[in-house]
């Protein structure tokens, strides 16, 4: 995996949720399609409300998620990645180090 995303703008101002346990900064493809990268800090226990469908890519770090509707958290690592329906949600507990992402919507 690479560790570049290439012919992109990315938006100058940071998406800050939870009192900053979570920032990213938009990504915006030729193609008209958005991204954030973004970073969730360590020892946090997170619920984020998903309007759209979302692909969260797990780039660095480890974290357990468990996705509404789904019995138990699961644990994704760098690597890996998971899908959230649209007006859905999902928590992520995040253990001792950060993670690293990034979201593809639609």
């Amino acid at each position: 995996m690479s560790d570049r995303i290439d012919n992109v703008s990315v938006g100058k101002k940071s998406n800050v949720f939870f009192d900053g346990k979570c920032v990213s900064h938009s990504v915006f493809f030729p193609d008209g399609s958005r991204k954030t990268v973004g970073v969730v800090l360590p020892n946090s226990k997170l619920t984020f409300n998903v309007g759209v469908p979302e692909l969260m890519e797990i780039t660095a770090g480890s974290c357990s998620v468990k996705i509404a509707g789904e019995a138990a958290f699961k644990t994704y690592a760098a690597g890996s990645s998971f899908k959230v329906a649209e007006n859905s949600s999902f928590d992520i507990h995040t253990g001792a180090d950060a993670v690293d992402y990034i979201c593809s919507f639609g």
